[in-house]
């Protein structure tokens, strides 16, 4: 039996990476390991979107960019407006890397949500119910196994949800259509730069975890 967890210690959040191509059966290996995550009922309501064109990638980058400068536009408290603006950079890191993964993610129906509703159950009790989104802890089990695995053979990701702010838009540049899917996402993924292998430091076990003898 294997006792070493230093492939989950190898997964760090990279936003700088060298100008290398990924080889296309590497990211294969990594989108299977993606989809090996556990997902309820088996639905397996993720998709993948690799895109490895640098042309579409600067589009993704430029519809968000446009896309947050817009929506700026309608910020009327200028501090805010500031802190919204500063995203930008940030939601468009991807496109210094060689690969984007797009993740999107499927429907997914709640289970004993109906009955919860048929009872006439009060909107707190339903929006319990609703509340722990299986459809979407799906998503990010597939997410986190599809880093790991980047992380093992070398690459590096980053795990981003503010490009989201374009979904609708993104989903058009990739021109992903599928009943019920919307984007969850994204992820970079390349050799990284050396200096980006770091993380920050986690909470003491003592403070996030309880046992109960």
């Amino acid at each position: 039996m294997n006792n070493t967890l230093e492939f989950i210690y190898k997964r760090h959040s990279v936003r700088k990476f060298k100008d290398q191509p990924v080889p296309l059966e590497d990211i294969k290996k990594i989108i299977k390991a993606a989809t090996y995550a556990p997902s309820g009922k088996n639905l397996q309501n993720w998709h993948f979107v690799v895109v490895n064109n640098q042309k579409i990638i600067q589009q993704m980058a430029l519809v968000i960019e446009k896309k947050i400068r817009k929506t700026a536009e309608y910020i009327k408290e200028e501090a805010i407006k500031n802190r919204f603006l500063k995203s930008l950079d940030y939601s468009t890191i991807f496109k210094n890397a060689p690969v984007t993964i797009l993740v999107f993610a499927g429907p997914y129906p709640t289970t004993g949500l109906e009955i919860f509703k048929a009872i006439n159950a009060s909107e707190e009790e339903i929006a319990q119910v609703e509340k722990p989104n299986p459809g979407i802890q799906n998503i990010g089990a597939a997410m986190e196994n599809l880093l790991l695995a980047a992380a093992n053979l070398g690459y590096g990701t980053c795990w981003m949800t503010s490009p989201n702010v374009a979904a609708k838009e993104l989903s058009e540049v990739v021109g992903f259509h599928k009943e019920g899917y919307y984007l969850a996402a994204i992820t970079p993924l390349g050799l990284p730069i050396e200096s980006e292998l770091s993380s920050p430091p986690r909470k003491p076990l003592e403070e996030v975890m309880t046992i109960l003898d």
